[in-house]
């Protein structure tokens, strides 16, 4: 057995965002199906969760372009738990709109659930609630760094009728002091429901945090590397971005030209002042992963490749085809964040696209596993994602979230000479391409294995949760009850305990000697 990484031991995992759990408030959330999947995770052998960032979302609802980098998201509020609280009375949840049970509508439920918090945010005013709204100011007093400035820039939002702070009056969008003190106490109620709000999704986080930690199960977090443009980010730290005097980004994120788009990917996010960051030794971007390794146990920095170079875009392009590699900080802002954090940096790589030998050398010298997707394997016996190609210090995935599930891969993309290769390669003929890409990925040498919760229940294109370059129509993907029971049965449960087991990926197993269980195949 290799010598096991002392934060990445053999194990594998599931990712799923919370948002794509059932329950009865439209959205999935930090409530009961959360803690029951948990204890699924624990029973099959999982011993890691994946998910997607966190942060309150906006225009188009994905969860990679946030309001903020450091807060939380109010919709994975479980609702239920708040009447338990007294937070919310049993009438508050009677007028329950009649939500989709297999995706997430989500206009509809970010007006139910602001409707319901704010009605919670009233009812902790009354005389009864004073300890509560004790404790919830202690805590907005402790986190009042990155809190205040938070709910600032969410109260003037609603206040400008949710505009781009960019068409604020030129005061407001520039943070001037004077401009800014009289806003807050202007709009004190508003700035205080969003702390509010804060305070809950924390506490709920972290119950369903120590609840699956105590279970042998990590959470894997994930980290863009860029953040949005209307968000309070670059609106209160508007001198680490490259934007012009009126807020404007200069020239913008995207990647060129490859496998998810012949024109690239416009993501039209403000590129930082590498610069300007380096004079503050990082600090922003510090405070940031801390923060986020608050919440997870290791984080995945999605687009790893921008810290060795990234692709900048001219701001007014339609496309990413007219761009240009721009170097990043590379090793020295990694040498920095190591300093901050006081030890080894507890992150995975997203190192796909277009990936350089500058790129893995300076992953390697950070000492970071990076990805490997086994949907992306099929091109010939070198190619670096098939599993006996893998290194030991890497996460290997079936697919990720910007695919199709492995079925609908199967079904609409993999041509015949993939599926002839797949075949040859798994030794017997493909029925389950989905179970055969989980065992191949579960053989691995590599550390760390991931597979999608669609690919093990066995869904299609009808579960994909985004299709990159398409803005609206994503993230919606979600459970449903009879799905989730599905997934607790028998056979699917066991299926996964028992490859887990094989392939020495549960967390049970050591190099001691680990008693066997009774094999479920029967000898010639």
């Amino acid at each position: 057995m290799p010598d096991r990484h002392p934060l990445f031991p053999r194990a594998s995992g599931i990712l799923m965002h919370p948002t794509c759990l059932p329950g009865s408030d439209g959205i999935g959330d930090l409530g009961a199906a959360a803690f029951r999947f948990v204890d699924w995770l624990q029973q099959c052998g999982q011993s890691l969760w994946q998910i997607l960032p966190l942060g309150p979302t906006s225009y188009g609802d994905s969860p990679y372009q946030t309001l903020s980098a450091l807060a939380g998201n109010p919709l994975l509020i479980n609702l239920d738990n708040l009447v338990e609280e007294g937070l919310l009375g049993a009438a508050d949840l009677q007028g329950r709109p009649d939500f989709p049970a297999d995706r997430v509508d989500f206009g509809p439920v970010i007006t139910w659930k602001f409707f319901c918090l704010d009605a919670a945010w009233q009812r902790l005013q009354i005389p009864a609630l004073a300890q509560q709204r004790g404790t919830c100011d202690a805590w907005c007093a402790e986190q009042g760094q990155w809190l205040d400035e938070f709910a600032l820039f969410m109260a003037l939002k609603e206040d400008h009728q949710g505009q781009p702070w960019t068409q604020w009056e030129p005061e407001l969008a520039a943070c001037a002091t004077e401009a800014v003190a009289g806003a807050a106490e202007r709009l004190a109620d508003a700035i205080g429901r969003h702390k509010f709000c804060q305070w809950l999704f924390a506490r709920q986080w972290a119950q369903l945090k120590s609840y699956a930690n105590e279970r042998g199960v990590r959470l894997m977090g994930d980290l863009p590397i860029f953040v949005a443009h209307d968000s309070c980010d670059v609106w209160a730290h508007a001198d680490l971005f490259q934007l012009d005097a009126k807020g404007q980004a200069t020239a913008v994120a995207g990647v060129p030209p490859d496998y998810f788009s012949e024109t690239g990917q416009l993501w039209g996010n403000p590129l930082y002042d590498w610069a300007r960051l380096r004079e503050t030794k990082y600090q922003w971007w510090a405070e940031r992963l801390a923060a986020s390794l608050e919440l997870v146990d290791l984080v995945r920095i999605d687009h790893f490749r921008g810290f060795e170079a990234y692709w900048e875009v001219p701001a007014g392009e339609s496309t990413a085809i007219n761009g240009r590699w721009m170097k990043g900080p590379g090793q020295e802002f990694f040498d920095a964040m190591t300093e901050a954090l006081g030890g080894e940096l507890p992150i995975v790589a997203e190192d796909l696209g277009v990936i350089t030998p500058e790129v893995e050398k300076l992953r390697d010298d950070v000492g970071l596993p990076g990805m490997k997707v086994l949907q992306f394997a099929w091109s010939g016996p070198d190619n670096a994602f098939l599993p006996h190609e893998h290194p030991q210090h890497a996460v290997v995935y079936s697919g990720t979230h910007d695919n199709d599930p492995t079925l609908g891969w199967w079904k609409h993309l993999a041509d015949p000479a993939t599926r002839s290769l797949v075949a040859e390669y798994a030794g017997h003929e493909v029925h389950e391409p989905h179970w055969v890409l989980m065992r191949l990925g579960m053989m691995s040498p590599a550390h760390t294995f991931i597979a999608p919760m669609q690919d093990v229940l066995g869904l299609g294109r009808e579960g994909r949760m985004n299709l990159p370059g398409e803005g609206s129509g994503n993230w919606n993907w979600r459970l449903t009850e009879g799905a989730f029971e599905d997934a607790f049965g028998a056979a699917i449960g066991e299926r996964l305990g028992r490859m887990t087991w094989l392939y020495r990926r549960r967390a049970d197993q050591t190099e001691a000697v680990v008693a066997e269980p009774e094999p479920t195949w029967k000898k010639p």
